[in-house]
């Protein structure tokens, strides 16, 4: 016997009425490019969940790879079996064995099939005695047991399963829309692509990069994050924005203390023109409130206020330790501890202005030049996009 399955169970999904069915399709699809790997495999879909056949591919390696799909909220290795009481108490057997260690197990049986000739309660204490009588050194816990056999009984099969991992949880990428992230190279930013992402948005990156301030480990660093956050989608684009001249000249005429202000708000700026070509809806930020001097909430309004694009701030009202802790459990913190300067990091005020005022900000500004400036960036931004299995560049990095 050999487990032939894995259930997937929806979560939040099962919440969204009328648009279920969009939200499992997608789901669905996020899936199967996910198993791409895996050909022989085949997913079926019901109200209530999913199911992954796995016609002989490593159950294993596919809980893997489903750990990181948003939309699941818990994933199982089972069995299927007819509706055969005997079949059932064999499968449930196994299942048994096959949990590490177990002393103490209990029987869970959901009959949604009301035909199945014997009740729920009367079909555990059968299948519980098949067990006992065919194992040693197992008893019954109802209360607290090593294990929960679960028996699924359906119309057309019964499903065992005696595990229950959890999922990513969310919703499924490609659900609500897309977001464009400001990924810095630090640990902020990786984390707000993923918590965006794990609300069913599909992310694009932007990078400012300013060679030789900034070095080329400084730009792997950040398509290593991407490549990090594409685990959880299909792909990340990066679109990489040389940044040096317009740096230098915000370093050279904007006075000393506002010069990080301005700054960001030519990031902002540029990021508007970058999302508006690629038809994106929305900007995503690391900031978190008061963490540094462009995150007090005078910078932000003085920041936010060159463009009319929605800002999301995922990780606001998060402190260090807790945006850390996710940084770590995905994968990212590595990543970003790397010790290489990126363009925030350069040129910086030793005394940057805490509550800029925007009419110095918008009157410095317009002492610039920088229309030209601005063109020229757009007009030489590299994009590369980022998949889990590969790294190309588009050759169509004239975006303007």
């Amino acid at each position: 016997m050999l487990y032939d399955h894995i259930l997937i169970r929806y979560g939040e999904l099962a919440l969204k009425g009328k648009n279920r069915k969009i939200f499992i399709y997608q789901l669905h699809e996020n899936i199967r490019n996910k198993l791409q790997g895996f050909p022989k495999v085949k997913i079926k879909n019901a109200r209530d969940r999913m199911s992954i056949m796995l016609n002989g591919e490593d159950p294993q390696k596919i809980m893997e790879k489903c750990k990181y799909i948003f939309g699941i909220q818990s994933l199982s290795i089972a069995i299927k079996v007819e509706n055969d009481p005997d079949q059932i108490k064999d499968a449930a057997l196994f299942a048994l064995k096959e949990a590490e260690n177990v002393k103490t197990f209990k029987i869970t049986t959901k009959r949604a099939n009301k035909d199945f000739p014997i009740g729920s309660q009367e079909f555990n204490h059968v299948v519980g005695s098949h067990l006992l009588t065919n194992t040693e050194d197992y008893t019954v816990d109802v209360h607290h047991p090593d294990v929960e056999v679960h028996l699924d009984i359906r119309t057309d099969a019964t499903y065992i399963t005696s595990q229950r991992t959890k999922g990513a949880g969310g919703l499924p990428v490609g659900t609500a829309g897309k977001s464009l992230l400001l990924l810095s190279g630090g640990i902020d930013s990786p984390v707000a692509g993923y918590l965006t992402m794990q609300r069913g948005v599909h992310v694009e990156a932007v990078h400012f990069h300013s060679p030789p301030f900034t070095s080329e480990a400084a730009k792997q660093k950040v398509l290593d994050l991407a490549a990090e956050l594409a685990n959880y989608g299909k792909k990340v684009t990066v679109h990489i924005v040389p940044f040096t001249t317009l740096q230098q000249k915000i370093h050279r005429e904007i006075p000393y203390g506002y010069s990080m202000t301005v700054m960001r708000r030519m990031m902002m700026l540029i990021s508007e023109k970058i999302a508006k070509k690629e038809g994106i809806l929305s900007i995503t930020t690391g900031d978190s409130l008061g963490q540094v001097a462009s995150q007090t909430m005078e910078s932000m309004h003085a920041i936010n206020n060159i463009t009319r694009y929605p800002i999301l701030r995922p990780l606001i009202a998060m402190d260090k330790e807790e945006i850390i802790t996710i940084a770590e459990r995905i994968g990212t913190y590595g990543i970003s501890i790397r010790p290489f300067e990126d363009c925030c990091t350069v040129f910086v005020p030793k005394a940057p202005k805490t509550k800029p005022k925007l009419d110095k900000v918008v009157y410095f500004e317009e002492q610039m030049d920088i229309e030209k400036d601005i063109q020229d960036i757009l007009d030489n931004i590299e994009v590369i996009m980022i998949s889990t299995n590969s790294k190309e560049t588009d050759p169509m990095t004239d975006l303007f």
